[in-house]
């Protein structure tokens, strides 16, 4: 632990303050700047945290949150928080029942927090105005300790404080796709934060910001490595490695996740078999558990992916995923932990339609999965796409629990050039009535364990973090990692609220500047669903490295890996029919969604063709033809992101040089890929059905040839 106690000391001591530090900004602060944007704030700040009270033998999670106050508060008004043992006017309370049995005295509502809550609340208490931030263990500190700097930062007034709050969701845990050799599969945003060579011995300050920042936001499980995994992660050398990761985020309340790589006895044990019913392959497990938990006793547990673009698995013997998945529970159960069995799978034949296919081989097996597993399902049934109706599994298994999967690195939204706020998307999937168990059967609910087993659930997000100096490859996909975090706490935050938290904590913007900035952000996403794939066409994106549009390929090896099969234009019509005349997906619903979705009139026009093949000449809302409309959204979206770009040349006098350069220089690239996005897909569709451009539609700049020719042999993120 000495090398943490260094750290923590670090971050108190050589944490930049004074205002000359404050003249050029890199993004590295992320929302934890901790700069006060008026002297009247920072004021009132110093005035409410004149000293910070703690009682009982400090932990670990109890010393981090210390130094976060600490450091916020010195950052925000100027002053030291000194530390102290009795009440002084305008003392910060940590406390909890245990160290502070006088806290009991008080009747505070703290059984409803749980183990993570906390409780924020002014109060007079011995005579004196304090600030109490409360919570039934050291780790519910440490939230409700950066919960009271989010405040601060927000401007909220902090002599009439009466906050609480616990999470809705029990396990909030990033995906890392990071390879052994720091390569990242679907990553933008540099190599792996891991410097996996240098670990153990060497351990970065930088991974203790990243558990600060994840801790700041309620994260607590974090997995390593890419759920294309190598056996060797699970060898000796590695779990040292991720023993030290993991001794670095444990005050922070973080645990240590790996992906598990199913072959692994046959790989690293000398085994002949990895079946599950094999005794011997349950004994391998088995003491493999055991070898991780002597070194990390706090280990979280497995993440697997199986039977899936090539991953070794339970079906290799015959035996089904529960059968795989619950061979695992077995080895963890004895130390707590879980398998988080993912359900992003499709057979090796090509069916009929591939967004059925994880329906098809889960919902048999609902109640038949042990206790300590969880099933990770994508939001969607295909895969990441601009827009996807929620997957139907949530609601169709209420005897197992469930994850939602979200992506962070923007795979198919423009990488970390496009400037997407994700949060539209969080709550669209969130909000989603399954109507499985009646009416508010959301998704959010589904994961929060409201179904009849009442499971605990999870929610994951594949990070878009790296080494680059920003984290995340662009300053704003800082706020998709932002948003993941405090809607994975509670879902019912909304998109907006949430961006205007991270806007004003990150660029510290005049209310005006701010307003601007959170009104951009929440229009982006549905800028790059016009300019990418309106109407729910979906998976139109280039071969392989999914960058630029290429709906034309229809030559790879799997007719489910090619953009054709998805949108099925010909010159009669467009998009994909599941409906009970086509593919029947709309059975996978609850009845009543599958009666909405098998009618045109009563599907959402943004599913449309996510639903339904249609006529070009389908009569749209609008009055207009479906090919106008297509049109029309396609050259809605490109526009948008010019006038994004002019907003925030506007906003230059608001925001630092280099961060507005570095933001300017992004949407000029956005804007020109939004752009060359509508083109090729125009140039394409108008080539398959031979309609004349909508009266005063701009041509696309290149005959199709040239879209159909451009090739990117090393777009980065390619690859596992």
């Amino acid at each position: 632990m000495a090398m943490l106690f260094r750290l923590l000391a670090c971050l108190l001591l050589a944490t930049p303050i004074g205002a000359a530090a404050h003249d050029v900004e890199d993004g590295y602060q992320l929302w934890l700047r901790y700069r006060s944007a008026t002297p009247q704030l920072g004021a009132r700040i110093a005035s409410t945290a004149r000293c910070l009270v703690t009682a009982g033998t400090p932990s670990l999670q109890l010393q981090a949150a210390v130094a976060e106050l600490r450091l916020g508060v010195q950052g925000l008004s100027g002053q030291r928080l000194p530390v102290a043992r009795e009440l002084c006017a305008g003392a910060l309370v940590l406390a909890t029942p245990e160290a502070m049995p006088a806290l009991r005295a008080l009747k505070l509502p703290l059984q409803a927090l749980g183990s993570e809550g906390y409780l924020l609340r002014s109060l007079r208490w011995r005579g004196k105005a304090v600030t109490l931030i409360a919570a039934n263990t050291d780790t519910g500190l440490l939230y409700g300790g950066f919960a009271w700097l989010r405040a601060a930062q927000s401007g909220a007034d902090l002599q009439a404080l009466n906050q609480q709050s616990a999470p809705r969701v029990a396990l909030r845990v990033l995906n890392h796709w990071d390879n052994l050799d720091r390569s990242v599969e679907r990553g933008y945003a540099g190599s792996s934060i891991w410097d996996w060579w240098a670990l153990p011995d060497m351990r970065s300050a930088r991974y203790v910001d990243y558990a600060r920042a994840n801790a700041s936001l309620g994260i607590n499980g974090t997995v390593l490595n890419n759920v294309n995994a190598k056996a060797e992660s699970l060898t000796a050398p590695w779990l040292a490695k991720a023993a030290a990761l993991a001794e670095v985020f444990r005050p922070y309340g973080i645990r240590v996740y790996l992906s598990a790589r199913f072959s692994a006895p046959m790989e690293i044990g000398g085994l002949k078999s990895a079946d599950p019913l094999d005794p011997a392959v349950r004994r391998w497990w088995r003491a493999k558990a055991d070898e991780i938990y002597q070194r990390i006793p706090d280990f979280g547990g497995f993440l697997v992916k199986a039977n899936s673009e090539g991953q070794p698995g339970p079906q290799d013997y015959g035996r089904s995923h529960a059968e795989g998945a619950n061979m695992l529970a077995e080895a963890l159960a004895p130390h707590g932990g879980r398998v988080m069995w993912r359900a992003f799978v499709y057979s090796p034949e090509v069916g009929a339609d591939r967004a059925q296919q994880a329906y098809d081989e889960f919902k048999p097996l609902d109640g038949r999965f042990a206790s300590n597993v969880i099933v990770q399902v994508k939001n969607g049934p295909i895969d990441f796409q601009p827009r996807e109706p929620f997957h139907p599994l949530f609601g169709s298994m209420p005897k197992t629990a469930m994850a939602l999967e979200v992506q962070l690195t923007k795979e198919y939204l423009g990488f970390a050039s496009h400037l997407v706020y994700l949060g539209p998307l969080f709550e669209e999937v969130l909000k989603a009535d399954t109507l499985q168990q009646g009416p508010g059967s959301t998704v959010a609910r589904v994961i929060a364990g409201g179904g009849p087993a009442a499971l605990p659930g999870a929610m994951a997000g594949v990070a878009n973090i790296g080494s680059d100096r920003n984290w995340t490859g662009s300053h704003f996909d800082q706020a998709n990692w932002y948003a993941f975090g405090r809607m994975a706490w509670d879902p019912d935050l909304s998109p907006a609220a949430v961006a205007r938290e991270w806007a004003g904590q990150t660029f510290g913007s005049a209310p005006a500047a701010l307003d601007e900035i959170v009104s951009i952000m929440l229009a982006s996403r549905e800028a790059a669903v016009d300019y990418m794939t309106p109407l729910g066409l979906h998976h139109l994106m280039g071969t392989g490295h999914h960058y630029g549009p290429a709906p034309w390929v229809d030559d790879l090896e799997r007719a489910d890996w090619n953009p054709t099969y998805f949108h099925r234009a010909s010159r009669l019509g467009i998009g994909f029919d599941r409906t009970p005349g086509g593919s029947n997906a709309v059975a996978q619903y609850a009845p009543p969604l599958a009666r909405q979705f098998a009618q045109v009139r009563d599907t959402p026009e943004n599913l449309l063709l996510w639903f339904h093949h249609l006529p070009w000449q389908h009569r749209m809302a609008s009055g207009r033809s479906l090919w106008h409309e297509l049109v029309l959204r396609y050259d809605r979206g490109a526009e948008k992101v010019t006038e994004f770009r002019r907003r925030w040349e506007a906003l230059r006098p608001h925001v630092d040089a280099q961060r507005h350069a570095d933001v300017a220089a992004a949407l000029v690239v956005q804007e020109r890929e939004a752009r060359w996005w509508r083109d090729a897909c125009v140039a394409y569709f108008q080539s398959v059905n031979g309609l004349p451009l909508p009266e005063g539609t701009r041509p696309p700049e290149h005959p199709l040839a040239h879209y159909k020719g451009l090739r990117f042999p090393f777009a980065p993120g390619h690859g596992g």
